[in-house]
């Protein structure tokens, strides 16, 4: 099975891209090795205008995005909660892609995780991502993973600190997984 892990942060200490690195780590112990995470800031693209679209076309890196989401079986999605709400980063790359056809989503199984520094773990913009995934026709999977004070949340070898929250991860990610197979 191949999986995408998509860090929906440009920064590069996100607290995202650490919980995608630990996400990675637990599934290639699980034996999973076929995992890619491409660098999100690769997919920079200019805010969507339909204006732009009908004089250049689809951008190059929406495209691109959309070429890493249609090779893979199953989604990672680990985005940050900015004012509480979804990126508007991820949304744009999300109303780029779903100009292209056939669209990539469409059946694409799709698990919601986030961090960030407050205690709510970026809960909100995990309810709010949902929609436009699951509107481009992705199966988004039920259980969604808010890690709050995600700063500290890492050891050094990018697993979390707290052993409890560490397995509730590793059991939502096979159960993902066994849900993305079955998909």
């Amino acid at each position: 099975m191949k999986i995408l892990t998509l860090a929906a942060s440009a920064q590069r200490q996100s607290v995202n891209k650490r919980l995608a690195h630990s996400i990675e780590l637990l599934l290639r112990a699980r034996g999973f090795a076929d995992i890619e995470r491409p660098d999100f800031k690769s997919f920079t693209m200019p805010m969507y205008d339909g204006d732009l679209e009908m004089e250049s076309g689809v951008p190059a890196a929406a495209r691109d995005l959309a070429d890493h989401v249609q090779k893979a079986d199953a989604v990672i999605i680990c985005t940050p909660e900015y004012n509480g709400s979804i990126p508007g980063s991820l949304k744009n790359a999300l109303d780029w892609v779903s100009r292209l056809s056939p669209h990539p989503l469409i059946g694409k199984p799709v698990l919601m995780t986030g961090a960030s520094p407050g205690v709510l773990g970026s809960i909100r913009s995990l309810w709010h991502s949902r929609v436009p995934f699951e509107a481009l026709g992705a199966f988004v999977y039920p259980e969604m993973f808010g890690l709050g004070l995600a700063t500290d949340a890492f050891d050094a070898d990018g697993q979390l600190k707290d052993p409890k929250r560490q397995q509730q991860l590793a059991q939502l990610c096979e159960k993902f997984l066994a849900f993305a197979a079955r998909t």
